[in-house]
Parts: structure tokens; sequence; C-alpha cells
């Protein structure tokens, strides 16, 4: 009797504490872990080391690189082209990226009408964009500060109002494609030689010689 006495209370017990964990999962639901990851990636990070990456923007619909030389943007240079070089340094954790000219220290910008200029300087949230991994292999580039405002060309290579473009559209595709041309660093136009180092022979190693002959 004492057994099945032990048995029942070790049975309510049991189920008293599945119904209290299942009560405290309906009081308590999971996070949204989405929300969080776009609420963090929102945020410029001003402790973490910047990640700076030099590539091409390859546009879908010119045909040619996106180009920052001055104020004037364009996406008519070739491949190769010194204007083409671009540093995209990250802004977040997450895909926020700053966009910089390697050959004209200007920042890719967008004004409130729209409009892609190039700045000397990018601190502004107008000098972000947001990296978008598109489905077709495509990335299309999203302005921070104007939301659902994207970085786009027509055929002719001229900015595109971003006020205009959807992520579907063809003018805001791009590829990101590495620089053929010179390395970004100091006398880098000048092939370096590998030269090897003769070092003169110690008596050490004279002595060690003639004992391995010997023996």
């Amino acid at each position: 009797m004492y057994g099945i006495n032990q048995r029942c209370l070790y049975i309510s017990f049991h189920f008293f504490v599945v119904w209290g964990h299942a009560q405290g999962e309906k009081n308590h639901p999971s996070p949204n872990f989405k929300q969080y990851v776009r609420d963090q990636g929102s945020v410029t990070d001003h402790l973490s080391r910047r990640q700076v990456r030099v590539y091409q923007l390859y546009s879908r619909t010119s045909g040619r690189h996106v180009q920052v030389p001055g104020r004037r943007v364009s996406a008519t240079a070739e491949d190769g082209n010194t204007f083409a070089r671009l540093y995209v340094e990250t802004d977040t954790f997450g895909s926020r990226v700053r966009i910089k000219g390697a050959e004209s220290g200007r920042y890719l910008c967008m004004n409130r009408r729209g409009k892609l200029v190039g700045k000397p300087n990018g601190r502004g949230r107008d000098c972000i964009f947001t990296e978008i991994v598109l489905e077709n292999n495509y990335t299309a580039f999203q302005n921070a500060k104007y939301e659902g405002w994207y970085m786009a060309f027509s055929r002719k290579g001229r900015p595109i109002k971003a006020s205009k473009t959807k992520e579907n559209q063809r003018e805001v595709h791009f590829i990101k494609r590495l620089h053929k041309g010179p390395l970004p660093f100091p006398n880098s136009d000048q092939p370096k030689h590998f030269d090897f180092i003769s070092f003169p022979t110690t008596r050490r190693a004279k002595r060690n010689r003639k004992a391995h002959s010997a023996s």
C-alpha cells in the first residue's frame, strides 16, 4: 500500500512539473531572433575593428562598373579602371557598409532627393548601405537613411532616382568582382622580386662539416 501511494505521488508530481513547464511556455513566448538581428544590425559598431574589402561593383544594366571619381557617380568604368576600385568598410556586425572610391577618397552617398553623389565625408547615415543578397545571386544596396531606396543605374550608367527603385528591378542588381588593376599599396606599380639572403659561413659550421666528412 505504501508503494502504491508513493507511486501515485511520483506520477502527480511529474504531471505538475510538465503542466507548469507548458504554462510557462505559454506565458513566455520564444524570442524573435530575426527582429533581434535586424535591430542589432542597424546600430553602428564603434568598438570592433573595421573590416575593409576592396572590389568592384558590376552593374547588371550598364555592363560596366560603379565609379566615384568626384561628386558625380556613374556605372561606366571598365574592368580594372582605377576609379572602379572601391573600399567597402563594414559599419555594423551585420551587412551595413560604407562605399568609398579608392582613387578619389569620396564616399558613395544618397541625398534626400534620391540621387547618388560622392561626398568627402561619409559619416552620415545617408552614406551607409545595406547589402542584400538576392535569390538570383545578385546584390542590392539599400540606403540606411532612406529605407526602400536602392542604388540603381540606367543602361547608360547614369544614376536612377532612388524613389523609383524596387528590389526586383534589374537596375539595382550588382555583382562583386575583384579588381584587376595594381594593388592599392605604396610602390605597388614596381614589382618586387623575392631575393634569398646569403649568410657567411661560421667557424662552427666549418668544424662540423669537417667532422662529418671525416666520419
